[in-house]
């Protein structure tokens, strides 16, 4: 009887700590929360005592890593703005390449003119005009964007600045009138590299970003 004892007992034990090191593992999996889109609805501002302390130490990591120049602008629009969200912005940075570049390639002013600043717009639209006279379209496809990182960051009075660089397939085409290919391939993509900058005034509640200038990378 008491071996019998002993041994249900190990047994109890053993589930034990198999609970125990389950649940554990898994509370600590429940702490890496997903952060949120680009913009955060009601709901998410909405958030207990308790997820906020959880959400602290990650946004210290996402702008920990970066060369000081980068870290400290990006501390900057941070402490003047505490909605921003790294992971979001880049998202929307990223939404933001792509969007421009099909306007740009439909000749879509009116959007262009929704994403852009004055003199990225004007620089669009000439070229658009410049196309269109001569009677050609872009028939252009945004494969893939391979990479898109942080490369400059800076909090200039009220006007917060991140430049991002961008890797991206490109397939380009060129037709003319008629319809006939004079340049580029669809077949053939090429790879494209950008460094964007996005510009905010942090006062301004509309958390839209505008493209305040296009280099290439």
């Amino acid at each position: 009887m008491i071996p019998e004892i002993i041994i249900l007992a190990m047994i109890a034990a053993f589930l034990g700590l198999r609970l125990y090191s389950v649940l554990g593992r898994r509370a600590e999996h429940e702490e890496e929360i997903v952060p949120g889109g680009y913009e955060r609805n009601e709901d998410q501002k909405r958030v207990a005592p308790a997820a906020q302390v959880i959400d602290m130490p990650r946004s210290e990591r996402q702008i920990s890593g970066f060369p000081p120049a980068v870290e400290r602008g990006l501390r900057e629009i941070a402490a003047a703005d505490r909605r921003f969200d790294l992971i979001g912005f880049l998202e929307g940075a990223r939404g933001a390449y792509q969007m421009v570049l099909e306007a740009f390639w439909r000749g879509d002013r009116e959007e262009l003119a929704e994403l852009c600043d004055t003199d990225v717009l004007e620089g669009f639209v000439g070229a658009i005009d410049a196309r269109e006279a001569a009677g050609h379209t872009l028939d252009n496809r945004l494969i893939r964007i391979e990479e898109s990182n942080i490369h400059s960051a800076s909090l200039e009075g009220h006007m917060a600045r991140i430049g991002v660089s961008f890797v991206a397939d490109i397939a380009a085409v060129t037709r003319d009138k008629d319809g006939t290919v004079v340049a580029g391939s669809l077949d053939d993509a090429i790879e494209s590299r950008d460094v964007w900058m996005f510009m905010r005034d942090v006062r301004n509640t509309d958390p839209a970003w505008l493209i305040d200038e296009t280099d290439e990378g």
